[in-house]
């Protein structure tokens, strides 16, 4: 199934903002896409990475763990991740999976791109 439908990359002062457009899930292979974009950004010196989940109605364990190598990549770069616009349960399973200790949690994109994250 073509989970992803396409991911909008732009930079919001010193933030690579990712929105991501899937029919639902975010999975292989959107978790592959999502890593390959954030890690060459983050070769080409980017450190802080917002993840607009609006259209994201679920999270699997293989997507779980592709934003994990995400968090891993930034933290020898001493970069951030933050996650926005997640339907609870999401947020749930991020906080179930732990990735909330390691990436911030923000109910909108407006105030993800106003925080000193």
């Amino acid at each position: 199934m073509d989970d992803l439908k396409y991911i909008s990359f732009e930079k919001k002062d010193d933030i690579c903002l990712l929105n991501l457009c899937t029919s639902g899930y975010l999975n292989l292979e959107t978790g592959e896409e999502v890593s390959s974009l954030c890690k060459n950004q983050i070769e080409k010196g980017e450190n802080r990475f917002l993840l607009d989940l609006s259209s994201t109605k679920m999270v699997n364990s293989i997507g779980v763990s592709l934003l994990i190598e995400v968090i891993e990549a930034l933290e020898d770069k001493d970069g951030k991740l933050a996650f926005c616009n997640m339907v609870p349960i999401v947020e749930k399973t991020f906080k179930i999976m732990g990735l909330s200790d390691y990436a911030t949690l923000f109910p909108t994109q407006e105030e993800a791109l106003s925080s000193d994250w």
